[in-house]
């Protein structure tokens, strides 16, 4: 029941988008459009001709719409994964395979889920997300949510969500999302470099480098929970040690957060309660990166890059992550 209810909701937010999307063009071109959304979106629509022009990314029907959802987030997802686990829980459904989240078009909804998951004795956590990939199946538009991000940020996520129809691997959430964000960061120095602008390209530089310190932060801390997890002492005992390693991340950020030299742009994800799940959600994203962006520079190309990553999506999982994510999973 509980999925029909999950299924029912996703049909019903996915019409919803689709009813308040209008031409990208015709927005720019309506005389009633503020100056501010016109300059965005047009913005995004150079984007994506770069991207099918520079990137050799498709040219399908993504980004040709804009969708004004007069909220905060286009879905808020729900992650979890057992108390003593370091590994998600996983839904799977026909199109996307297993991933490691359930996305809502309702926070609500999303808040309790993650109640439910809790009560069963999960750790569980709600992240809104500005804009979600159909993989091509749909006409992903534009939504008003991501207008609020800075240049790079948008223009990357255009990149990355192009990306993801370029190549998607059904049940391997880890190497789809890194293959993505590799795209993303290649993308957005290309852009930068061709339009001129080496101060953006160095704050980008800067953004990632932080990025990637974030990353190693917490893949320590999940390291320290994963053989915690396997050491078999009493359950009251792990929890204890449990909590001990999350206040040494909390502990470690600021250290690192020092060192950035007062960057605040992760406070609030430190700031919250976190769990395995929180951990769970960063490593989906992050873990197969290195290993995939070394496929790019021995390519030397992006065409050459995604014929290697199409070569590794043939694989089966546990030897596609043994070759770019460091370890079967």
């Amino acid at each position: 029941m509980l999925a029909g209810c999950y299924v029912t909701q996703a049909v019903r937010g996915q019409l919803d988008v689709m009813r308040r999307s209008r031409p990208v063009v015709a927005v720019i071109a309506d005389p009633e459009t503020p100056d501010t959304l016109r300059a965005k979106l047009e913005l995004t629509a150079r984007a994506r001709d770069f991207a099918v022009q520079e990137l050799d990314l498709p040219d399908g029907r993504s980004f040709r719409n804009y969708a004004d959802l007069d909220r905060e987030y286009a879905v808020w997802n729900v992650v979890a994964a057992p108390e003593f686990s370091v590994r998600p829980l996983r839904s799977c459904f026909p199109v996307a395979g297993c991933v490691t989240y359930r996305g809502y078009f309702e926070e609500r909804r999303a808040r309790d889920q993650r109640l439910r998951l809790a009560w069963r004795g999960n750790d569980a956590t709600v992240e809104g997300a500005a804009t979600y990939s159909t993989l091509g199946h749909l006409p992903d538009p534009v939504f008003s949510t991501m207008l609020r991000w800075r240049e790079a940020r948008l223009v990357g996520t255009i990149f990355h969500e192009l990306a993801h129809e370029r190549l998607y691997v059904p049940g391997d959430s880890a190497f789809s999302e890194a293959f993505a964000n590799v795209v993303e960061d290649a993308g957005v120095r290309r852009w930068f470099e061709s339009s001129g602008e080496p101060q953006a390209l160095a704050d980008y530089e800067a953004a990632m480098r932080r990025s990637d310190d974030f990353a190693a932060l917490v893949r320590e801390a999940r390291a320290n929970l994963e053989t915690l997890y396997r050491s078999g002492i009493p359950a009251d005992a792990m929890r204890v040690e449990k909590n001990r390693e999350f206040g040494l991340l909390k502990y470690r950020y600021q250290r690192l957060r020092r060192d950035w030299g007062g960057y605040s742009g992760y406070d609030a994800w430190f700031a919250r309660t976190l769990g395995n799940a929180d951990l769970a959600s960063v490593a989906t994203y992050h873990d197969c990166v290195p290993g995939l962006a070394r496929e790019l520079a021995v390519a030397g190309s992006l065409p050459g890059f995604y014929a290697r990553a199409e070569a590794l999506a043939k694989l089966k999982q546990a030897a596609r992550h043994a070759a770019v994510c460091g370890a079967s999973r």
